[in-house]
């Protein structure tokens, strides 16, 4: 059943170019999107500040969790196992779990979680990065569907574990602001 969606999905590539440069776009450009939008939220208030950091731990216990899996589990990518509509090149390492994917859920979940507009719309982003994985050929949907689980799983665990992260958090952000200030002295007087 895996396959047959996939091939459902994947079967649409390659068959109209405007739909095939956009997911190409979201496969790979999602990330700066991700990044624009957190460094827009560090920069606004402390609160965003705030969820921006559990963002943080999220993503880097994605990394570090899809690292540990892949070091375990091995699963050829569609690519290499069945003939695909394959767009863009990419490593022939484990299919499970998806980087890209597991990634973004963690980040959209973490901000879902504090702030829904700006979650649900990383939400919806991370949703067209799982799908654009399957279209561009990289991935099954199985595979998508565990990263996207795995990833709002950690940024769940992350945000119950709040409290003991609440004093590390204010810790960077006052500092932050400690550097700011002395950045803005150094440069009033020369």
């Amino acid at each position: 059943m895996d396959y047959k969606l996939f091939k459902a999905i994947n079967r649409l590539a390659g068959r109209h170019n405007t739909l095939d440069t956009i997911m190409i776009t979201i496969t790979y450009g999602a990330r700066f999107l991700y990044i624009f939008l957190t460094v827009l939220m560090w920069l606004r208030s402390n609160t965003y500040k705030k969820i921006t950091l559990y963002g943080a731990i999220s993503v880097g216990a994605a990394l570090l969790l899809n690292h540990l899996i892949r070091l375990f589990y091995f699963k050829p990518r569609p690519f290499v196992k069945h003939r695909v509509r394959y767009l863009t090149p990419s490593k022939k390492d484990s299919s499970f779990p998806s980087k890209h994917t597991i990634l973004a859920f963690a980040l959209a979940t973490s901000v879902l979680l504090q702030k829904r507009i700006v979650g649900t719309v990383m939400w919806i982003l991370a949703l067209l990065t799982g799908f654009s994985r399957i279209w561009v050929g990289h991935h099954y949907p199985v595979d998508i569907i565990g990263s996207a689980f795995l990833g709002s799983v950690i940024s769940i665990i992350i945000e119950k574990s709040a409290r003991s992260f609440t004093s590390f958090f204010n810790w960077i952000i006052y500092h932050y602001y400690f550097f700011c200030y002395l950045i803005r002295r150094k440069s009033t007087n020369p």
